[in-house]
C-alpha cells in the first residue's frame, strides 16, 4: 500500500530506516514537499520524497529498505509518483548507481547532463522525464 505522508500522519515514520527529523522538517518548512510511503504488512519499506514545484517536479530522495531492493517495489513506488505528477520530473543520481539508473530509464527518464563531482567527487547524472 502506498500512502502520502502529511503532518497529520507523521507518526508513521517512527521506528523506520528513515531520518524522521529531516522529513518532519521538510514537511513543515517546504510547501512543495510531497512524500510517498510504501507500506507492507504495516511496515514502511520505502519512501519517495519529491518537490512539486509550479511547472516541474524534482525527486529529492528515494530509498527502499535494503532487504526489499531489486524485487520491483521501488518501481511500484516510482510509478505511483508518476501517476500523481503531470509535469516534467527531474532528478540527480550517482553515476555508479546502476540499479537506480536502470530503474529510472525503465519508466522513461533520459540522461540530460553530467554534473562533475556532484556526489563528493563522484559524477552525478541529471535525468528527466518529460511531461506526459
Amino acid at each position: 500500500m502506498i500512502i502520502e505522508l502529511t503532518e497529520k500522519n507523521i507518526n508513521e515514520l517512527e521506528n523506520t530506516f528513515i531520518n524522521v527529523e529531516e522529513i518532519k522538517n521538510e514537511l513543515k518548512n517546504n510547501p512543495f514537499a510531497k512524500i510517498l510511503l510504501y507500506k507492507e504488512e504495516g511496515k514502511i519499506i520505502g519512501y519517495l520524497y519529491y518537490s512539486d514545484i509550479y511547472d516541474r517536479a524534482e525527486i529529492n530522495q528515494f530509498e527502499v529498505e535494503l532487504s526489499h531492493r531489486n524485487c520491483g517495489k521501488g518501481k511500484i513506488l516510482l510509478n505511483k509518483m508518476l501517476e500523481l505528477v503531470d509535469k516534467s520530473i527531474t532528478l540527480e543520481v550517482k553515476k555508479d548507481n546502476l540499479p537506480a539508473i536502470h530503474l529510472y530509464k525503465s519508466v522513461g527518464f533520459v540522461e540530460k547532463a553530467i554534473r562533475k563531482g556532484y556526489y563528493q567527487g563522484i559524477d552525478g547524472i541529471l535525468m528527466e522525464k518529460e511531461k506526459k
